[in-house]
């Protein structure tokens, strides 16, 4: 599925994207990336505190070591899956800003 689909069929805050026709697919890819980054940003805390030394691989260092990497997965996920809104704003707002000309 394409990011512009996945844009397209997420929720519907995304309706007045689909109205506009005219997504410019490299902004999109870099507002969903920003979202997914700031979800996985969000989502480190809560694994922190996990216990997972009863949990099917044991815990230990390696699983420490790949934790971040699991984390930001989930965050691009749920960027990709409709996400919670970040990545429609930080488009609009990207857009505006080139239609001004703004290099803020």
């Amino acid at each position: 599925m394409s990011g512009i689909t996945a844009m397209n069929s997420g929720p519907s805050h995304y309706r007045d994207l689909q109205e506009q026709k005219k997504i410019d697919p490299k902004i999109e890819k870099t507002a969903r990336d920003f979202e997914a980054v700031t979800l996985g940003e969000m989502l480190k805390p809560m694994f922190d505190t996990v216990d997972t030394s009863s949990g099917p691989f044991g815990g230990g260092s390696a699983e420490k070591q790949f934790r971040s990497l699991q984390v930001m997965e989930l965050g691009k996920q749920i960027a990709n899956s409709g996400g919670v809104g970040i990545a429609h704003r930080v488009y609009q707002k990207m857009v505006e800003m080139q239609k001004g000309g703004s290099r803020r």
